[in-house]
Parts: C-alpha cells; structure tokens; sequence
C-alpha cells in the first residue's frame, strides 16, 4: 500500500522504519546520476517538500532506467526509509524497486527547472499544479474549504444547496450569464434563466425553516472585467441565520475569518513559510496579528469623513454616497486601522434592494469587512423582513415583483429578522498567501476572452 510523501516525512523517530518497506508514488522534480547511483527528488503534491530517493546501480536495469527517469516522469518506488547523512533532509528512501508509469520528454515539458512566470503559467492550467507555488495555493485552498465546513458544522449550521439555475437576480445589477439552447427563441424553462450571482435569495428560505444554515458552491458574473480582483467563475460561502441581526451577523462574519486564519497557521505552516519567503514578506506576522486582534468597526459615514481627512490623495474622489474604491478599503485597513475593520450602515442607493432599511430612511443595515491586502472580503448585511418596505424596494430598483412572489410571501408567512453575509473563496486564499492575482488562486480561471480549459 502507497505512503503519502507528507506522511513519510512526518516520521518523527525515522530509525524505527529501517526494516519496513515503504511505496511511494509521484512525479521526478530531478535527477542527479552519479552513474553508480543516483539522487532521485519526487513529490506526489500531498507537501511542498520533495522526497530524496537513493537509486544505486544494483537495481535491475538500472542503466535503461535512468534514461527514462526524467523530470515530470510519473514513478512508483519501492525502498527503505532510513535518516539521511545530508543536511538538506533528514530522510531518503533507499530504492529496492523503481516502476516508471508515464515517461515525460524533457525537450517538449513546459516545466524546466527554472522560475515561470505566473502569466505563461496560466498558459498550461493543466500542468501549474505540479509548480511549488500552484501546490502550495491548492493545499491552502483544500484546508479553507474544510475549516469553512468545519466552523459553520461547529455552530450548529446546515449544509444545504442552492441552485445553480435561476430567474432571480439577487443584486439587481443585471450582470448575469443568460441561459440558452440551440434554439434561442425557445426558453428552455419556460421564461429567462441565469447562472446564480448568489444564492442567497433562495438561502434565506431554508433559513426561515431550519434557523442557521449555509451554502459553498460556484457563483458566475458576466461583468467585463480584467483586473486582478476579479473572475466570471468563483467559488461562494454563503451563511444566512434566521433570528439574527447585524450585530449577529458581525460576530459570526468575524470569528468565521478567525477560525480560518488560526486553522491555516496550524495546519498550513510549510505552505505559509513558503509564502512568507518567496511570495510576501511579513505574510505570517499579517496573519498571526488577525487572528489575535479584534476587528475594528466603523460606520461608512465615518469612513468618508476619515477618508476625507487623509493625508494622501486617491484616484477616485471621496464624497458620501458613492461606493468605496478599493484604494480606499485598503486604505482604512492599512495605514487608519492597521487591521480589519468593518464598516457598516451604508447609503440604501449603492446596496441591494433586499437589504434592511436603517431608521433614518438613509441608510441600510449592511456591513463590509475591509481586511489589510485585499480591502473588501466580506459583504453581509441584514435582510429587509418588513414587506411593505420591501415591496417598495423592489419598484425603487425597477424589479418586477411577479418574479419575486415567492420572497414577498415569505414575508407574510411568519417573517422573522434574519441575516446572512457572503465571501469568495478566491479572496480568501488570495489574503492567507499573499498571492497577487486572484486568477492564481483558482485551478482554472474563467476570465472574459479566456475558458481554454
């Protein structure tokens, strides 16, 4: 039975393993024949360390073999793991049986044993993983994932899915990949569909059943955009919790980040130091003054005036009501806060139309979180729950209220507070490891102009 690499260079007491035959699988990183043996480094991506593997000439057709051990070529070794004499890794496994699966070209392989640039990478999606930075962001991305799961499980949340096909646009901003056949003048649903925006709408309905519940799935928008922010494909977590205000709503927003920061540093460190040294300076201390500092909280009307007194310029010209920057997200993040900070009580005109109405027919009951790299992470709010607002919310967004009977009902239908927030995956690797372009954090990027893979 194969050993994951990550479990055999975990053995604490290697001297214990000296007797017992170990089978490793994976792909050549290199190879250095000294022609009576050779230092074999293989890597099956299960760690960002490669295993040393010791091959010496007594192996059956040793001199055939070497021809065909290339970098990228796949293998099986058979071997005995002992402690290394070299100062480079404490253990190397001594092969007793190599079994070549698929042998790789080294004149046509794309992966040279030299640095690529994050842009040709993108060229070869199917390749990159095998890179140290691509492995490392996917194991990172693996455990958020799991820590997501983990937390909401934790707090008594439910799993459910929501759909994928929609006719609602939550955001009312239109920007949605319309559905269609080989024959677009029929509707395949009977009426105009949509790849989700979210699916929060729908999520609030299982809520006012089952209390607390939660969706992770992908999530599409057809905007137009190249920056390095954003994708047309990402993948959502998206909690909504009945009986709940904004207050709730922070809370949970903020120990949710917490708990997966404090589960990447525990359970990510190779990966994070790797990060730290190569990709960003000072990303470990970042994350460690996260996890052990309270958010700060800030309402937006403040925020503008905070901005308004900086003593920096910014691109985009700071007035209340409009819809902040991301230079100036970063900014109070940064250099006003030096940590996350959530804003909350935004304009009613820039937000969502399901969001609940403040006294002061102004504002509405939403919140940001704002973190240090990224700016915007987190988007939440409380939902309208009142349905004579709601109603005239829906006209003031020039929404047709037949397609929303179903949520106008539940507000007639035992209607109770309740709010929910929204964060992307992708945004959240990106502020665990530093990396710079979401398109980097992704398997396979879907971007305008770009669905090669």
């Amino acid at each position: 039975m194969r050993t994951k690499i990550k479990q055999v260079l975990l053995a604490k007491e290697p001297s214990r393993l000296e007797e017992k035959e170990v089978i490793v699988t994976g792909w050549i990183r290199t190879v250095r024949d000294q022609k009576a043996f050779a230092f074999i480094e293989i890597n099956d991506g299960s760690t960002l360390t490669n295993l040393q593997v010791i091959a010496d000439a007594t192996l059956p057709q040793y001199a055939e073999l070497m021809t065909q051990l290339t970098t990228g070529a796949a293998v099986s070794v058979e071997g005995i793991l002992k402690k290394s004499p070299g100062k480079n890794q404490a253990l190397e496994l001594h092969a007793t049986k190599v079994h070549l699966y698929g042998a790789c070209d080294p004149a046509r392989y794309p992966l040279q044993k030299k640095r690529h640039s994050f842009e040709f990478l993108r060229t070869i999606a199917h390749l990159r993983p095998r890179t140290n930075t691509q492995g490392a962001v996917l194991r990172v991305r693996s455990a958020m994932s799991f820590a997501t799961h983990l937390f909401f499980q934790q707090r008594g949340f439910f799993y459910v899915h929501t759909p994928i096909i929609t006719g609602s646009d939550c955001e009312g901003g239109g920007e949605m990949f319309r559905l269609s056949t080989t024959k677009p003048s029929e509707e395949f649903f009977g009426k105009p569909a949509y790849l989700t925006v979210s699916g929060q709408l729908e999520l609030e309905t299982l809520a006012l059943a089952l209390s607390d519940v939660y969706t992770f799935g992908p999530t599409f928008r057809a905007e137009n955009s190249n920056t390095s922010r954003h994708l047309a494909e990402f993948w959502m977590i998206e909690p909504e919790m009945a009986f709940a205000d904004l207050k709730v709503n922070m809370e949970c927003a903020e120990s949710y980040l917490r708990f997966c920061v404090n589960y990447a540093l525990e359970h990510c460190a190779e990966d994070l130091a790797f990060f730290d040294q190569f990709i960003e300076k000072g990303l470990l201390e970042r994350l460690k003054k996260v996890a052990h500092t309270p958010f700060a909280h800030i309402p937006y009307t403040e925020a503008i005036a905070i901005l308004k007194k900086a003593d920096r310029s910014f691109d985009f010209p700071v007035e209340w009501g409009i819809d902040l920057q991301s230079e100036h997200e970063r900014y109070l993040a940064e250099e006003y806060c030096q940590k996350p900070v959530i804003l909350t009580d935004y304009p009613a005109a820039i937000k969502a139309f399901y969001m609940r109405q403040n006294p002061d027919g102004k504002t509405v009951a939403a919140m940001d979180v704002l973190v240090p790299k990224i700016g915007e992470l987190i988007g939440g709010s409380q939902r309208e729950e009142r349905l004579d607002i709601l109603e005239r919310k829906l006209e003031a967004f020039k929404l047709k209220k037949e397609d929303y009977w179903w949520y106008l009902e539940l507000r007639e239908y035992g209607s109770v507070p309740h709010a929910g927030f929204g964060l992307g995956l992708e945004r959240l690797v990106l502020f665990i490891t530093g990396m710079e372009n979401i398109r980097d954090v992704i398997p396979f990027p879907r971007t305008p102009g770009h669905a090669e893979f």
